[in-house]
């Protein structure tokens, strides 16, 4: 028998069973696509299948490669023997599995020279790790680079090129393109399918992102608090789904609404490219921006990150600004919240100009809420008391959690808690009851819903919406997930290689670019049946 073959009994942690029982099978060449939401137990059961569940979990079952029998309970030696031969781990940060401190091409070789068997002479391991490279489309001087002298999408090329060096019979793809912007993402699972259509190889691909599942596996299980709730071909499961969860996933999964009709009007107070309040007519200026950006450059030794780069937000809008990792976004947005020094252009605040670095800013002006809340929030601190230290800052009274927390969808009780008892969703809206402790003008989003599975994702997205209509503040929402910024975005920003090549409307420049590169964002956001990127 060629192929894969899993047989799970079950999975137990420290407070008991965590996956129930699980069986499922995957040919040579075929793929497997593993959805649900945060905590249903994906990443446990992929981490079964090579021997790296946490201290204080265990599994019980088998794992068959081409008829070869591994137990899951076996020891970290008989592992040794399996992980990273007959399966391989690509997980979703390059950086966890890349030494920083190697450069690519030897990370590559050791794992040629441990499927060899023996040490390789020079010639034979660059000529080794340059035909890796190149079967991920990298030129062979990356081997020469340390993994952050690339681009996300070049470390996870990297990543992959190492993860199948040994030739394994299964590959485990857990989450590989979250942080990836959306042009990428595509690529690297195109070149995932082909490379595994290619080498005969089976592939359990984990993600919470349904859009980027759909043609790019042949089979889907979807998982609900550790157990399968619905199984069957991709196309069907998701095109007609039978489970009440499986119905709400795709529902609240934007990707998969992309490619709806957009509506025909514009939201109010938006005429073409320019912010016009309601009843302004065409005086423009008639209302000051809340945040007004010009010509904003931003230098990081030799390299330019910002080349003057204009942006201007209004009191009570979502502006989007959205590009490619290492565009620019994140850079723009430290600028304007005053964690960064810029070093050209102009950023004032209510009419009233701001000094480079922010040296005048206020709590009450503005706050921000990063990618990962976990790593924000002080672990070794009560919900309860990293709120009150921010309401603080903000000179308002400790007795406020209660209502903060509310505010965000959160029961009184979780001040009592620490950041690791919450789900990730908690805990991001933890990090955003914090950011509006101070009651800030403006929000700054800087990929703050990247990571989330696509339910939390829409939870967290209807607060925002919510809060910007209750306290009428105005976000600046960064993503490189275009069906997100659709969804809560008034105007888009589209920045390339630190300049803005693009501004509207979101309906106008998503369902109307004007630009190239725009037009490249757009088309790999927009996948057509076979999951493969549409140019046309």
């Amino acid at each position: 028998m060629t192929g894969v073959e899993v047989s799970i009994e079950g999975i137990t942690g420290p407070a008991g069973p965590m996956v129930e029982a699980v069986a499922f099978g995957i040919g040579a060449g075929s793929s497997l696509a593993l959805i649900g939401e945060s905590g249903s137990g994906k990443t446990l059961t992929a981490k079964s299948l090579v021997g790296l569940l946490p201290s204080g979990f265990a599994a019980a079952g088998v794992l068959q490669v081409d008829g070869r029998a591994h137990r899951l309970d076996a020891t970290d030696a008989s592992w040794r023997r399996v992980r990273g031969r007959e399966v391989s781990l690509l997980l979703q940060d390059p950086f966890t599995s890349l030494s920083p401190v190697h450069r690519c091409g030897p990370q590559i070789g050791w794992t040629l020279e441990a499927k060899a068997g023996r040490r390789l002479s020079k010639r034979e391991l660059d000529d080794a790790v340059a035909a890796r490279l190149a079967e991920v489309n990298l030129p062979a001087r990356v081997a020469h680079a340390y993994p952050h002298e690339l681009s996300g999408g070049m470390r996870q090329r990297v990543a992959i090129a190492a993860a199948l060096a040994s030739d394994p019979r299964l590959l485990i793809a857990d989450e590989p393109t979250t942080a990836l912007d959306a042009s990428n993402q595509a690529e690297i699972l195109d070149l995932l399918r082909e490379l595994q259509h290619e080498r005969g190889m089976a592939m359990l691909l984990i993600s919470h992102d349904l859009g980027l599942v759909r043609g790019r596996t042949d089979e889907v299980l979807v998982m609900r608090h550790g157990t399968v709730v619905e199984r069957g071909s991709t196309s069907t499961v998701l095109s007609t789904p039978e489970h009440a969860y499986t119905r709400a996933l795709i529902a609240a999964d934007p990707a998969l609404s992309l490619e709806a009709d957009s509506p025909e009007t514009e939201p109010p107070g938006l005429a073409g490219d320019v912010l016009v309040p309601e009843g302004a007519g065409d005086v423009l200026g008639a209302r000051t921006p809340l945040v007004a950006a010009t010509g904003i450059v931003k230098r990081f030794g030799l390299r330019t990150v910002l080349d003057g780069v204009d942006l201007s937000i209004a009191p009570g809008q979502v502006a989007g600004v959205v590009g490619e990792s290492g565009s620019g976004k994140s850079t723009l947005a430290r600028c304007i919240a005053g964690l960064e020094r810029e070093d050209g252009g102009s950023i004032a605040f209510d009419g009233r100009p701001l000094a480079p670095g922010r040296r005048s800013r206020t709590p009450e002006q503005m706050q921000i809420v990063f990618q990962d809340p976990y790593s924000s929030l002080n672990p070794m601190m009560t919900i309860g008391a990293i709120l009150r230290e921010a309401l603080a800052v903000g000179g308002r009274r400790p007795d406020e959690v209660p209502a903060l927390l509310e505010q965000v969808g959160l029961p009184p009780e979780a001040a009592a808690k620490r950041p690791a008892q919450l789900s990730g969703g908690q805990r991001q809206r933890v990090a955003i009851a914090r950011a509006l402790a101070p009651r800030p003008r403006l929000l700054i989003c800087d990929e703050s819903v990247s990571a989330l599975d696509v339910q939390v994702q829409a939870q967290i997205l209807d607060l925002l919406g919510r809060l910007r209509d209750e306290l009428d503040i105005a976000i600046l929402f960064i993503s490189h997930d275009l069906a997100v910024v659709r969804r809560i975005a008034d105007t888009v920003t589209v920045v390339w290689q630190g300049r803005v090549v693009e501004h509207g409307s979101c309906a106008r420049v998503l369902d109307d670019p004007s630009e190239d590169y725009t037009k490249l964002l757009v088309a790999a956001a927009h996948r057509d049946s076979t999951g493969r990127t549409n140019v046309a």
